[in-house]
Parts: structure tokens; C-alpha cells; sequence
């Protein structure tokens, strides 16, 4: 009964779980039901769920990285390989605003040193995009690729070993500096953040940024316009 599944979400507002949670547990009793509609087809039964509406969410927006804890996160890269790599890979996710997931899929020769364009191949929904990296980074990242092993995997960015940096492992790099600099660690999400709302801030139009951004609508660049 739609009832049912009314009461079920009441008592689980009661019991204090977050809008967020009680929203996946809508999701997963409607997919339960919406699977049974469809692989037993009872004559005479109606799919309650199909008169409940989901609860609402509150749509949060999450604040971008902080640019002054960042400088702080990179001035505590020491020299040396690791050094070079950590502070060029938290400049290339300042600079392109790409997912962490498209980070660590690029591969060496997405990246072109002479015009700093980066091909995105494998983005949100498989669609690829081309981003750009400054002179900053650019510089970085030449420091980085002189010192990068010679046997190694095609990855762009590597471990000391060879091997291509995992999402786990960019994260750590974030987590370490950021301990060594005595600040807290920004969420790899939030650099996508700041690079939106630093863009807007420079006067780059919405259609633009989607663009480099790989979104598939305007709804959340909309609400990052509130942050500048």
C-alpha cells in the first residue's frame, strides 16, 4: 500500500536520518517495486509506489576549495620527484577542473607541452572535451615529466614506481600535503568547484564553461552562480 511506504519514510525521519539517506531508501523500495512490476506482472496489482512522491532534498551547494589553502597545500611539496609531481598535479586540477576520475584516466599524450591542451577522451557519459592548463602549471609539469621514470606506464601521472596514480592515491597526495601545511584537506571535488566559480568570475558565459566542464545541462553551473 502507498500508505506503507509513507509511514516507512515518516518513521525513518523520525529516527533521524538525513533527507539524503531517506532519499536512497525511496529510490531503492521504488526500484524493489518497479523490478516485481515488471518480471511478475500481477493481474490485478497496482504499483503503490507509483502514488508517493519522493522526498524532497534541499539542494545543497558545497563550497569550492580554498585558493589561500591550496597555495599553502602546494608550498608544502618538498623538491625532489614527489615534490614535483604533487604540486603539478594540484595545479593541472586548479587549472583544467577536471574530475578526479579524468585525472587519473589521462594518458601521456593527451597532454600537448607546446599549447597546453589536454584531451579529456573518456569523460562523464563517455564524452571527451579539450581543457587548458596555464604557464604555471605548464612549467610544473615539465619539472615533473623530466623527472618521471623512464620505464614506465603510458599514464600521465605516475606512482614512484611506474604505475599509473589511482584515485585513492591522488587523494593521498592532497591528504599528505595538506597535514604537512597544517591545514585541512580539500575534497578533490572542490578544485572542479573553484575552477567553475573562478572562470564565472573572470566573465567566462555559462555555455562556455559547460563546456570545458564536460556537464550535460546548465542546472548546476546555475546554482555555482551564487557563490560569485
Amino acid at each position: 500500500r502507498a500508505n506503507t511506504i509513507r509511514e516507512y519514510l515518516l518513521l525513518l525521519q523520525t529516527k533521524g536520518h538525513n533527507p539524503g539517506g531517506i532519499h536512497a531508501c525511496y529510490r531503492a523500495v521504488r526500484a524493489f517495486l518497479r523490478w516485481w512490476e515488471e518480471e511478475y506482472e500481477p493481474s490485478s496489482w497496482k504499483n503503490p509506489v507509483r502514488k508517493v512522491k519522493a522526498p524532497r532534498l534541499r539542494k545543497k551547494l558545497l563550497e569550492p576549495a580554498n585558493a589561500e589553502i591550496i597555495s599553502k597545500v602546494m608550498g608544502a611539496c618538498p623538491t625532489g620527484y614527489l615534490g614535483a609531481r604533487d604540486k603539478a598535479a594540484i595545479l593541472f586540477l586548479c587549472d583544467t577542473g577536471c574530475r578526479a576520475s579524468e585525472f587519473t584516466g589521462l594518458d601521456i599524450f593527451d597532454y600537448d607541452a607546446s599549447s597546453g591542451a589536454v584531451v579529456i577522451r573518456n569523460g562523464k557519459g563517455g564524452k571527451g572535451r579539450t581543457v587548458f592548463v596555464g604557464r604555471k602549471t605548464r612549467r610544473a609539469l615539465r619539472k615533473y615529466l623530466r623527472q618521471r621514470p623512464l620505464d614506465t606506464d603510458r599514464a600521465l601521472w605516475v606512482t614512484v614506481g611506474g604505475d599509473r596514480l589511482t584515485y585513492s592515491g591522488l587523494r593521498q597526495i592532497v591528504r599528505r600535503r595538506a597535514r604537512k601545511a597544517g591545514v585541512r584537506p580539500p575534497a578533490l571535488h572542490s578544485f572542479r568547484r573553484l575552477f567553475a566559480v573562478q572562470c564565472l568570475r573572470n566573465g567566462m558565459d555559462l555555455r562556455r564553461l559547460q563546456e570545458l566542464m564536460g556537464h550535460a545541462d546548465l542546472q548546476m553551473l546555475i546554482r555555482y552562480t551564487k557563490l560569485v
